[in-house]
Formats: C-alpha cells, structure tokens, sequence
C-alpha cells in the first residue's frame, strides 16, 4: 500500500515480496556502512535469511514500519515505536541503508511524512526522535523540520575510543499546525 510519494521517493508498506532485500540490506554482512550513523555504540549482529524470516513480523505489513523506495529498490526503512504507549509517547526514527542516498534530502522527506501521519492518525501531542552527536545529517534533519532539541546527554555514547552526546528532538502538534499554515501561506505568494 502506497502512503506518499514525493518526487521519487515512495513510502510504502513493507510486503513479503521486500524480505529478501531488506534481509540484505540490514542482516546479510556483519558490519554493514549504515550501522557506522545508526547508534554504532549498539552491537549489530548478522543472521542467516531462515533467522530474519523468523522475525518478519517485525516488518510485514505493519502500520508502524515502512520502506522507503527509489525507483525499483528499497533504499530504507522509517517508523514509529511506542516509548510509553499509555501515556502516549512514541518515537519516530528512520535508516537510509544505501549510501549513495545519503545527503539527498530523503531522510528529510521520510520525517516530514511521519510526523504529519503520525499527528494526522494518532491521538499524540508530541514527536520525537533520538539520535547521537556522531550523526550530523539527522541532526540537520530535525533542525530542518523546526524540531526542537529538547535534550543533550553529555557524553553518554561511547564509540571508537570516542565520547559523543545523545540528542533528543522533539515537536509538539501545535508547532507542526503553525509550521505547515506558514509554509502553505508562503507558498501562495
């Protein structure tokens, strides 16, 4: 099921037809270029494509997961998960597995439909995301999408030999609201 597109970027559910890519994508090598940005300082373990296909359930046909495709391949994933559901905090987060797609405006493009899915289906006054010192490009993403940066864990990421800071973004519902009336208004001049 198709939920956006923008441009090339499609942002869909994800089907059984997707596993064998996404098994390559994110399972098949050890030490994929991807895990260096998402949360490196957490161990990242290959499996074998019978082990991902055990936890498919994971992905498939999901309303909280989603690929994010360029013309015929998948080139990530983006989603949500429930920090505290019964207080209703969720978090959003995203993946650009291919590096030839990095810095390309996608992971932008991913977040925007996410909050605005998320406060258009959900019953949320807030989202958020987290990320580390060490990743720049989300940094700028949340910058971008006026995201504010509710908080700054001071060396508590401990990566080759380095200490980064975890970083928190947040955007309440009516900021996305006021930021959309503002660039809908811009639009019309």
């Amino acid at each position: 099921m198709l939920f956006f597109q923008e441009g090339e970027l499609v942002i869909r559910t994800i089907d059984e037809q997707d596993l064998p890519e996404l098994w390559e994508l994110i399972y098949k090598e050890e030490h994929p270029e991807w895990k260096k940005w998402d949360a490196p300082y957490f161990k990242h373990e290959s499996m074998s494509y019978e082990e991902f296909l055990a936890i498919k359930d994971q992905y498939v046909r999901l309303d909280s997961r989603f690929a994010l495709q360029v013309g015929e391949q998948i080139i990530g994933t983006c989603g949500y998960y429930w920090e505290h559901e019964p207080s209703r905090w969720l978090e959003m987060g995203i993946v650009i597995y291919r590096p030839e797609f990095w810095s390309g405006g996608y992971g932008t493009k991913a977040i925007r439909f996410l909050i605005d899915y998320l406060f258009n289906t959900l019953p949320i006054a807030r989202v958020g995301f987290t990320t580390w010192s060490g990743n720049h490009r989300m940094m700028k993403v949340g910058e971008k999408l006026g995201m504010t940066l509710e908080a700054r864990l001071r060396k508590c990421r401990y990566y080759n030999g380095v200490y980064y800071d975890s970083i928190r973004y947040g955007l309440l519902r009516e900021e996305w609201e006021q930021g959309v009336v503002e660039i809908d208004s811009l639009k019309r001049r």
